[in-house]
């Protein structure tokens, strides 16, 4: 069963035309050797200036004490607005929020939100990266943004054996990934645990799997997936652990979306 994009405010591509069978990349189609997907996340340059907006006020960690989660979880999504608050489909009981520091900004915050009978509650804060150049709400391929909006979590898989996902679990060597990232830092285990973000792509298949009902030239292959120490061409990266964290806790039977963008435009 295809599950739909919502809210696509922006196409994303995590790399170049030609490159492959990654989530910081798109692919001309299979046989593309791994070389391709180190071509597209080498090109990487100086990250960019951009200004800290931290969403002080949001996300109560694990950490945080009872009264702290009762009132998180007593309201709707920190820093959520209406507008983006209206796509996320209502059977949805899961959301990775991910809130940029700014709409050029290559760094963000993850927090898993599980709904309750009382609101959405909290768990850990977690610090990550996102595109070399920020956000947009009009992406195009190699723009180095990525994308604002609501997509659903349905597919994930690695080059390390499944870690005991519930989602579907696709484990490949074709995941290998080497070379070096836009501040020269290795690439190599990015993709040891990947979740696909459901920005055109087909639903139900495999994070490696071509498919792109946008088109190419509104590129694909966006992922949730280990941090390498830098910006991405456009997926969302975390630290091992917190990807592993992020994987067993995932369940399809809550229908889990990722929301995400810079702040201000998240608060609209």
């Amino acid at each position: 069963m295809r599950s739909p994009v919502f809210r696509i405010r922006l196409s994303i591509a995590c790399g170049a035309a030609v490159s492959v069978l990654s989530g910081c990349g798109t692919a001309s189609g299979p046989g593309v050797t791994d070389q391709v997907v180190v071509a597209a996340e080498g090109k990487e340059a100086n990250t960019p200036a951009h200004s800290p907006r931290a969403v002080v006020s949001a996300p109560a960690s694990a950490d945080a004490s009872p009264s702290v989660r009762e009132e998180t979880a007593s309201a709707g999504l920190p820093g959520v607005g209406p507008q983006t608050s209206a796509s996320i489909p209502e059977e949805s009981e899961q959301v990775v929020l991910v809130t940029g520091n700014g709409i050029n900004s290559p760094e963000s915050t993850v927090v898993l939100y599980e709904r309750t009978a009382s609101g959405w509650q909290a768990g850990s804060v977690w610090q990550a990266h996102n595109a070399l150049q920020g956000w947009t709400e009009d992406h195009h391929l190699n723009d180095l943004r990525s994308p604002i909006g609501v997509f659903r979590l349905t597919d994930a898989g690695g080059l390390l054996p499944d870690p005991g996902a519930r989602l579907p679990y696709s484990r490949s060597n074709a995941f290998t990934i080497g070379g070096t990232g836009f501040a020269g830092e290795p690439l190599a285990g990015s993709f040891d645990y990947v979740v696909a973000i459901n920005y055109n792509r087909e639903a139900g298949t495999s994070p490696l799997d071509w498919t792109r009902p946008l088109g190419a030239e509104r590129g694909g292959g966006i992922w949730l997936h280990v941090d390498h120490g830098g910006p991405t061409h456009g997926c969302v990266s975390l630290r091992k652990a917190h990807m592993k964290a992020l994987l067993l806790a995932l369940d399809p039977a809550r229908h889990p979306v990722i929301v995400m963008g810079d702040a201000e435009s998240l608060a609209r």
